[in-house]
């Protein structure tokens, strides 16, 4: 049989039965799993109507699944990481030099710019988010900072090293799939970045003064500081696994091997540092010991961590990959495209259709790198018709994918955030607002043409790297 284009309400039904499915699993208290297991059972129908044998389905859907399993792999070991690290007293001492040091006011800025250079250095907003980010919502909560303001400041500073950084995945992606190189993405995507970026800081530091200056209860800081005391062996040689693993990583070390010996280093120092005994030190990277501290916000942020604490969400994303290689199989997003296609007439409108093309590939796909893998793919072709540069197109595929997988509650970011922070999706998006400024900028940059590149150079700079590829290998 002819293999065919689902039709636009072939495609409705698909998306739109996954969303109300997503919708009332939510409502009813049902996992979400199950939305996403009987989605993909819906888009199997739409593709055998339409000629795609179910051999060919499965294939896509292991696929998709098998394309992201980098993705499940770094996400085991940073749950093995954190469980580590907390027995180990690395996070508690990075919490009470923190409230030693860090005044209320400035706190959210001092977030923001902690997590950038963390996340610059090293490439990736899950291992930001996964060591300074727990040590930076442990001051927080000490300092009497809302923890939804400051996730949006740890989010807001992991993000903007994982879309800037030359060795991220999601920039090394974006660039890949829009078939430029990496350095020409940074350069692309830098304009945004750097505007956005601004714009964060003074809202952060405006929050800053704002809460910092009455509501931190500086008894109740102290009372932390001596809780953490009483539990833990505090000593500033805990922070030797972090300078490690940050400088490992800033050396372009491979990241599943490196997190796994940032692991292995929290189990040492819990044996040496905090008497725990080997085999309960060792087990802490599957489950969490029990705290007790006796103060409640800590026992609850010092509870989080092991490999266990991970794999409902590892569930969830391994089905959604699943979800976004029958959606690319079938061809449920290309449809919506095509019927979209002739509405784009200038930058502005190319713009923010990427960008819903790539929030689109986080809702449905369930993962950032299904919207990363997608939206090249569905719009390149317009970017060339309307002769615009390859770097607008992996900046605002970016844009569109990265900056709003953490919003989605089921994507892989949205579910790795929310555990590793402690703090619901939904709480924590108003104060994205890195990632909100970035997307608004994109969007006057299209209608106004600033920085909106032609692509008369593109084949001139491809060609260039080529041969200095081929200079490289014959050297």
């Amino acid at each position: 049989m002819q293999k065919k284009t689902p039709s636009l309400l072939q495609a409705v039904i698909v998306l739109g039965g996954f969303l109300i499915m997503a919708f009332l699993c939510n409502k009813f208290g049902i996992e979400i799993h199950l939305a996403i297991l009987a989605a993909w059972f819906l888009a199997m129908a739409v593709g055998k109507i339409n000629g795609h044998s179910y051999g060919e389905m499965e294939h896509a859907l292991c696929k998709g699944i098998y394309d992201g399993m980098s993705a499940v792999l770094i996400m085991l070991v940073i749950g093995a990481l954190v469980g580590t690290w907390i027995s180990g007293g690395i996070v508690p001492s990075l919490i009470y030099y923190g409230l030693k040091i860090i005044h209320p006011s400035i706190f959210l800025l001092a977030t923001l710019i902690l997590c950038s250079i963390t996340s610059l250095a090293t490439g990736t907003s899950w291992g930001t988010a996964g060591t300074a980010g727990i040590a930076m919502m442990g001051i927080g909560a000490g300092l009497g900072i809302p923890a939804p303001i400051t996730a949006g400041a740890v989010l807001s500073g992991a993000y903007f090293g994982d879309k800037l950084s030359p060795i991220s995945d999601s920039c090394v992606l974006s660039s890949a799939m829009a078939d430029i190189d990496v350095v020409e993405h940074v350069k692309g995507i830098m304009p945004t970045t750097f505007i956005g970026y601004a714009l964060a800081a003074i809202a952060f530091t405006i929050a800053g003064f704002v809460l910092g200056g009455g509501v931190a209860d500086m008894s109740q800081v102290e009372g932390v500081m001596v809780s953490l005391q009483e539990n833990f062996n505090i000593s500033l040689l805990s922070f030797i696994p972090m300078i490690v693993v940050i400088g490992l990583l800033i050396l372009k070390m491979p990241s599943l091997p490196v997190i796994t010996l940032g692991a292995g280093l929290g189990i040492v120092w819990g044996i040496v540092f905090q008497g725990l005994e080997p085999i309960k030190a060792i087990s802490t990277a599957w489950t969490q010991l029990e705290m007790n501290t006796g103060v409640e916000f800590i026992d609850s942020l010092l509870s989080r961590g092991g490999i266990n604490s991970m794999l409902w969400s590892i569930a969830i994303i391994i089905m959604g990959l699943g979800f976004g290689g029958l959606l690319d199989e079938v061809g449920i997003i290309k449809a919506i495209a095509q019927r979209v296609y002739p509405l784009i007439k200038n930058g502005g409108t190319l713009t923010i259709f990427t960008i819903i093309v790539g929030f689109l590939g986080c809702l449905l796909g369930s993962a950032m790198y299904v919207s990363l893998v997608l939206t090249p793919k569905i719009m390149a072709d317009k970017y060339d018709e309307m002769k615009y540069s390859r770097r607008i197109l992996s900046r605002n595929a970016e844009i569109g994918g990265t900056l709003t997988a953490g919003m989605v509650p089921w994507s892989d970011n949205g579910i790795y955030m929310a555990t590793i922070l402690g703090v619901a999706t939904i709480e924590y998006i108003p104060y994205m607002w890195f990632n909100f400024a970035c997307i608004v900028i994109a969007v006057i940059f299209g209608f106004t043409g600033f920085c909106m590149w032609d692509n008369k150079n593109d084949d001139k700079i491809r060609n260039s790297l080529k041969n200095q590829k081929l200079e490289e290998a014959e050297g």
